[in-house]
């Protein structure tokens, strides 16, 4: 039976004026969540409790998990309230980052001074194979932990996502590595049962692209970054997979397990 309530918001952190949640808010809004979107960078605050929200999404950004901002250190000590009251916390990029970091893990740059910026492998490690309900399977030009599509609405892991950063975290303690890669190894973990980060932006969508392209042009020079040009025709290739992964995940995530609340480090 359907719930006479409609659901809870869901949390939106954002760390630039003009950010926006691309694929994933819509996707919450298609499930009927409105976004209570908030930029602690402009000084709007984060709430004290999220009792009154079905989880909490923070996005990346231009800063660092190191930087002293007092914005920067109060979001990463703010972490502690979903992992204490055990609701859906999902880090992409710097959210991620911020996870690893109040968790008391490393976040720093690649020792060759390599960056991810657009498109770059990935490979689901056993766990991240499991996490959307069902085991890996040898298939025909799949890489490992790959997971059936066509059996019971599960969702391979693309092989490819797309990336935009130059800071990696290392794997905090207690934490379960779910997909990992050949540059920057951490590429998505699991604390507890509802909390998740990922260092790669499955939220991007063209006209994202577009924009990160131009105005963050210059970083397309840095090592390792992949031409402009490149980040179109890969994309031509790789997003369908990474749509019908979000959408599973999406869902995973909004439901958690029923496993009690991770403790928080802070």
């Amino acid at each position: 039976m359907a719930s006479a309530f409609p659901p809870l918001p869901v949390l939106i952190v954002l760390h630039q004026e003009h950010s926006s949640p691309g694929r994933v808010g819509r996707l919450l809004a298609e499930r009927g969540h409105r976004l209570d979107i908030r930029r602690p960078c402009l000084g709007e605050a984060l709430p004290p409790t999220l009792a009154g929200h079905a989880g909490a999404v923070v996005f990346g950004g231009p800063q660092s998990a190191n930087d002293a901002h007092d914005y920067v250190r109060a979001e990463i000590d703010w972490i502690g309230v979903p992992l204490r009251e055990g609701k859906p916390y999902l880090g992409i990029c710097l959210g991620a980052q911020m996870l690893a970091r109040h968790l008391g893990a490393r976040v720093a740059p690649h020792p060759e001074g390599l960056v991810e910026i657009g498109y770059y492998p990935i490979r689901a490690t056993a766990a991240g194979a499991e996490l959307l309900g069902a085991a890996p399977r040898a298939e025909a030009g799949a890489g490992a932990g790959a997971v059936a599509d066509d059996d019971g609405g599960t969702a391979r892991w693309p092989d490819h996502v797309y990336h935009w950063h130059r800071e990696g975290f290392d794997l905090a303690a207690g934490a379960e590595l779910l997909a990992e890669g050949p540059t920057f190894r951490n590429q998505a973990f699991r604390y507890g049962a509802r909390a998740y980060g990922i260092q790669f932006h499955p939220e991007v969508t063209h006209h994202m692209m577009c924009r990160w392209t131009v105005r963050g042009g210059e970083r397309l020079d840095l090592p390792g970054a992949r031409p402009r040009r490149a980040h179109f025709a890969d994309r031509l290739q790789h997003d369908a997979r990474i749509r019908l992964w979000l959408d599973a995940f999406v869902d995973h995530w909004l439901a958690g397990d029923g496993a009690p609340p991770a403790t928080a480090a802070n």
